[in-house]
């Protein structure tokens, strides 16, 4: 029976960016996910609120807050995310062409250090293959297509994500050898209490390090504080103090020392993940097996 109302008629592509400002709260941060401007994306979100004759993020100076009338179609949103995503990794599962994008996603401090060398290599055997490299420290969601592999240093949980152990990343006490020379070698683990230290500022990996030495520091042993990792990195290198390095990075700089190896900090995995439905697809598998292979050779230095 027809009841005189007509659904509102609406551009499907248009929910994507709303989804993204919906999860990230603000049109630069939706922008920078989807690789698109913040006008460009200020732009979907009217047209669709035009389309559907609703409100739906309030306009204040703390950015954008979704209204009842967004919050009420969530879950539909993302219902349709995932079944586009889906569609994506199937038909991207059958492809059998080995040239095309794949998308890449790594940390900081791997996408800037390990993967440009990594993928000179993978490029001179496989040209036709361009890579998309997403530089995040945040763990990228492989199940809507934002990358189709993950390096990452936690296994993922998803039962649909399939996360292969292909290294473990080695953890040292190092500081630039300009400092050593003014403030001296420590020579045990107790003497780090009286150098500047260098560590994290969430992350509890050091801390539980020194706990396990008998020695109960806090955070505020550290005076430089990050979980940038490029920033810890960096200050390293400027010689601010003593702090803690992947081995792999920091034995390469001819100007930092290794110290106190007694100071046993576990060690990372590293694991390299890829969607179970795409994993079929031929240029993916090709960069999958490529990195399989060259990242434990390059962080053991073969």
């Amino acid at each position: 029976m027809n009841t005189g109302l007509a659904s509102p008629l609406f551009d499907w592509a248009l929910m994507r960016s709303f989804l993204a400002v919906l999860e990230r709260g603000s049109l630069l941060a939706a922008a920078h996910a989807l690789g698109s401007s913040q006008p460009t994306l200020g732009r979907h979100v009217a047209e669709l609120e035009r389309q559907l004759g609703v409100t739906l993020f309030e306009r204040t100076g703390r950015g954008l807050v979704p209204t009842k009338s967004a919050l009420a179609i969530a879950d539909q949103a993302r219902a349709m995310a995932d079944c586009a995503a889906s569609i994506g990794r199937t038909l991207a599962g059958q492809s059998r062409q080995i040239a095309g994008v794949v998308r890449l996603t790594a940390s900081r401090t791997v996408a800037t250090h390990l993967l440009p060398a990594l993928l000179a290599t993978l490029r001179e055997a496989e040209h036709g293959i361009a890579v998309e490299v997403v530089s995040s420290d945040t763990i990228s969601n492989l199940l809507r297509r934002e990358a189709d592999i993950a390096i990452r240093m936690v296994k993922p949980e998803q039962a649909s994500l399939i996360a292969r152990r292909v290294a473990n990343v080695g953890i040292g006490t190092y500081a630039h050898k300009e400092y050593l020379r003014r403030r001296g070698i420590p020579r045990t683990v107790a003497d780090l209490l009286q150098h500047d230290l260098i560590g994290f500022d969430h992350d509890d990996l050091i801390i539980r390090s020194f706990h396990a030495l008998g020695l109960p520091i806090q955070r505020d042993a550290f005076g430089i504080r990050s979980d940038d990792h490029l920033v810890l990195w960096e200050t390293l290198r400027a010689g601010l103090g003593i702090g803690f390095c992947a081995t792999w990075l920091a034995d390469r700089d001819p100007n930092l020392q290794r110290i106190l190896p007694e100071l046993a900090i576990p060690s990372l995995p590293v694991w390299l993940t890829v969607h179970r439905e795409i994993r079929s697809s031929a240029r993916i598998r090709v960069v999958y097996d490529f990195l399989a292979q060259a990242i434990p050779e390059a962080l053991n230095g073969g």
